[in-house]
């Protein structure tokens, strides 16, 4: 575990041992206590196998079990001293019957990578700015934008998610995973020519630490004194407060700026417009609202870019952004919208992706405020829940496609409580326990029902209609009240705790202590990222403990118990569980292809981001 492959076909190995596994669960079944498997009905699902995604293609199985995605590559090996140069240079390609990537023909060699053209890319909203130490950068719309400018530490690695290094070039810590020390890669530069040292790593959390929205994600996990270190000129320790055995800075916190920019965006915030960063592809232009250009960065230190440029545009509408990219108008595009998906999976020349994360995607509910009347009782929480019209949000504004949510953690994933169920659609209930609120606090309420606030993204078509099918549910106990913003807006609402009720989407960290600082007490303040503003210190002891260690016989019961710990607080309504599509047409080549210089391939992609690094058009 964690070695290089032992073997070369060891690609191959995990793919039968999945097949095989896949089918023993097909045909297994249990017999009072017995667990039985039909050696018949194994044999049987494995011989209708067809085009079986595996780490080494689409496999397909014959009459005789063979099960592959054969291919034999003829290539010109011109230069013994040139490997890469001669695996690259194909003659042509033969599948042999029976494989499903052809029944015997010659097949078309891959198009070779080839640089030029500018690629427009679709994103859901655009963002207050591009700092990374002082910007509200929101997920995925900005960070698309800023994994195209930025450098992080680590990265996820493709399979199973481990975190590897990136421009760090090794990664150390502790026994008790509190300190984590990072080489940096020398001879790397940022687009203004300043090579990264650690002193720009250890100025960029400073910057953020003491920033008042960034540093409410920073400031609670790390000690006042000594939190983070510059070693030497190219190695840098974090200190945490608590243990955190999967620490992994891959986010906006682990973008890697230049201190020489930051100092010069202190003194002139009309900069935080124009980023400087390591990474693949350097500023050139931004409209906010309209579009943001970044052009190649000759110098990248990571390998080849092939883009000349790369153009993000926002557009809120999620029909509107699917309607561009049929009519050839942008290259791609990132959706949580199932109506839209579903279009977009059943459309000709377009390439779709979903985030292969092992515990899901982010989450779609309502969040309630619990600072603030009237949800600072649990008993119009509860209300609001029995209320919620969810199987018509599901049915009419989902279209039934959506994967309906109970709690943050889908049915597959380990941490999943099958206990936990999202009360809705229980209008009687609702009206009782708004009346015995209302008895208790009139002045809260209108003619028997409770006075509320409804806060949604305005500029998009489904969100309206949401917000009027909720409201016309929440009608037999609230008097409901709009209001509308820009989705700078809505998070700063967040933030600053001024909202009763809102639509949110949240959760699906890689790993689910990427979510504590959402629902930790230290995070609730004047400005808070624990949106609802509610604290509980045996919430924080679980998480805390979960956090310590890698072992998933201890992580999986406390994630379990998070769960209904959620649930009982009524502080989230859950509706869907968010799948989200990244969108391509067919002439993106190299999507999800981009490697870290030690040959990890990179995770991608996650929940609407995909970095545009390693993307080329074909024909452009």
């Amino acid at each position: 575990w964690g070695e290089d492959p032992a073997a070369p076909f060891w690609a191959h190995s995990y793919d039968a041992t999945t097949l095989l596994l896949d089918a023993i669960a097909a045909a297994s079944y249990v017999d009072v206590i017995d667990l039985m498997i039909d050696r018949a009905g194994v044999r049987e699902y494995l011989g209708s196998v067809t085009d079986y995604s595996g780490i080494i293609g689409l496999m397909s199985c014959d009459a005789f079990g063979d099960c592959g995605s054969q291919k034999i590559t003829v290539i010109g090996h011109a230069d013994s001293g040139d490997i890469a140069a001669s695996n690259a240079n194909v003659i042509y390609e033969y599948t042999p019957g029976g494989s499903s990537l052809g029944e015997g023909h010659l097949v078309v060699p891959a198009p070779k990578p080839q640089k030029g053209g500018t690629l427009r890319f679709a994103i859901e909203a655009d963002v207050d700015g591009l700092n990374p130490t002082a910007s509200a950068i929101s997920a995925p719309a900005g960070y698309m934008m800023g994994v195209a400018v930025f450098d992080t530490l680590v990265t996820g690695g493709y399979f199973g998610g481990e975190c590897v290094p990136y421009l760090a070039e090794s990664i150390d810590h502790n026994e008790d995973y509190t300190s984590w020390t990072y080489k940096i890669r020398e001879g790397v530069y940022f687009h203004d020519g300043n090579e990264v040292t650690a002193d720009d790593v250890v100025y960029s959390a400073e910057l953020q630490r003491n920033d008042p929205l960034v540093g409410l994600a920073v400031k609670p996990f790390y000690p006042t004194e000594g939190a983070f270190e510059a070693l030497d000129r190219y190695t840098v320790r974090f200190n945490l407060l608590d243990s955190w055995a999967n620490f992994c800075p891959t986010s906006q916190l682990g973008w890697v700026a230049s201190k020489a920019w930051l100092e010069a965006a202190l003194e002139d915030p009309t900069l935080d417009q124009k980023p400087v960063g390591s990474g693949p592809f350097r500023f050139d232009s931004r409209s906010e609202d309209s579009v943001t250009r970044f052009v190649r960065n000759e110098d990248f230190w990571g390998g080849e870019v092939w883009l000349d440029a790369v153009e993000f545009v926002p557009v809120v509408d999620p029909d509107t952004r699917t309607d561009l990219l049929l009519a050839g108008e942008v290259h791609g595009l990132h959706t949580g919208n199932d109506e839209n998906i579903e279009i977009l999976e059943n459309s000709d020349g377009i390439y779709n992706l979903f985030s292969p994360k092992p515990h899901g995607g982010d989450e779609g509910f309502i969040m309630l405020n619990s600072s603030i009347a009237p949800f600072d009782d649990i008993r119009a929480r509860k209300a609001l829940a029995y209320a919620t019209p969810k199987q018509d949000y599901l049915t009419l504004i989902l279209a039934g496609l959506g994967k309906p949510a109970d709690q943050l953690f889908e049915p597959e994933s380990p941490y999943h409580n099958p206990a936990v169920k999202q009360e809705a659609d229980m209008p009687e209930e609702a009206v009782a326990m708004a009346a015995e609120y209302c008895a208790d606090l009139p002045a809260n309420c209108t003619n028997g029902k409770i006075n509320m606030e409804y806060k949604f993204v305005e500029g998009s078509v489904i969100a309206q209609r949401a917000a009027e099918l909720f409201e016309k549910g929440w009608s037999v106990a609230f008097n409901v009240d709009f209001d509308l913003n820009n989705q700078q807006q809505h998070i700063q609402a967040a933030a600053l705790g001024s909202y009763n009720a809102m639509a949110w989407r949240q959760f699906g960290a890689f790993a689910p202590e990427g979510d504590n600082v959402w629902l930790m007490c230290r995070t609730v303040g004047f400005i808070s990222l624990n949106w609802p503003k509610y604290c509980d210190e045996d919430r924080d002891a679980l998480l805390l403990e979960a956090a310590a260690t890698r072992d998933e016989a201890v992580r999986t019961p406390l994630y379990q118990e998070l769960a209904q710990m959620l649930h009982d607080n009524y502080l989230y309504i859950f509706l869907n569980h968010n799948k989200w599509l990244s969108s391509f047409s067919d002439n993106v080549q190299g999507v999800c292809e981009g490697q870290t210089p030690d040959g990890h391939t990179i995770f991608c992609p996650s929940d609407g981001i995909s970095s545009v690094r390693s993307m080329w058009l074909l024909g452009d």
